[in-house]
């Protein structure tokens, strides 16, 4: 479905449960859009669980253009999308991944989300850590709302054991994985491949989702 928004057409394509007790909304990174790996795998395995995943395309997705706008032009057009994500009245978790967690972090608490997803985190800019993007991060858990972190072993914009310890955080690991979740052929010999890097991210978000308020 299209919806319009202040800064334009967004577009939200729902993923959903037989009898949802919550529904997750995804939006994409600033590099790509809801093809993303981590975000198809996402949509094709919650539903089973109670969970309607809606990914969400951001407008500038939506008219073809190649470049995201400021944040807070993706923010406005998150804001307005709410309504429709919340309109099945159960608790709305609120996430995306890269660009469209740091989207999910800085709004959940005004919106009224119940929990927070944050995929592939952007921390940092590769390379320079002091540029620490932790306070947009620790927004929503220090809001009081539960926040998961999944992030790649190899993510140039901030490895797992480089996020702070925050009440209300949780920071789950995926070997291996970089920042689009992709695990090179090596990994194989560690036993971790595609396949199971993806399988590890659905099984530790739908086990995280079960703590979350839901119907």
């Amino acid at each position: 479905m299209t919806v319009p928004t202040p800064v334009g057409e967004a577009r939200i394509s729902w993923y959903r449960a037989a009898e949802p007790r919550r529904v997750l909304a995804l939006g994409h990174g600033a590099g790509g859009g809801v093809e993303a790996r981590d975000l198809r795998a996402l949509a094709a395995a919650l539903p089973a669980g109670g969970c309607t995943v809606a990914l969400v395309e951001q407008p500038w997705r939506v008219a073809g253009r190649k470049v995201a706008p400021a944040p807070k032009t993706l923010d406005t057009a998150w804001t307005a999308l709410w309504p429709d994500l919340a309109a099945d009245g159960v608790p709305v978790v609120a996430g995306g991944r890269s660009a469209g967690a740091r989207v999910a972090c800085r709004t959940a608490a005004e919106l009224g989300a119940a929990a927070v997803l944050a995929l592939a985190f952007p921390l940092h800019p590769p390379g320079r850590p002091e540029r620490s993007r932790a306070d947009e991060l620790l927004a929503a858990p220090a809001g009081g709302l539960p926040t998961l972190v999944v992030q790649g072993g190899r993510d140039g914009f901030g490895r797992p054991e480089e996020f702070p310890a925050a009440d209300g955080l949780t920071v789950a690991a995926v070997p291996w994985g970089d920042h689009g979740f992709a695990v090179p052929k090596k990994a194989s010999a560690d036993g971790v491949d595609q396949a199971g890097a993806l399988s590890l991210i659905t099984t530790t978000v739908a086990d995280w989702l079960g703590g979350t308020p839901g119907r």
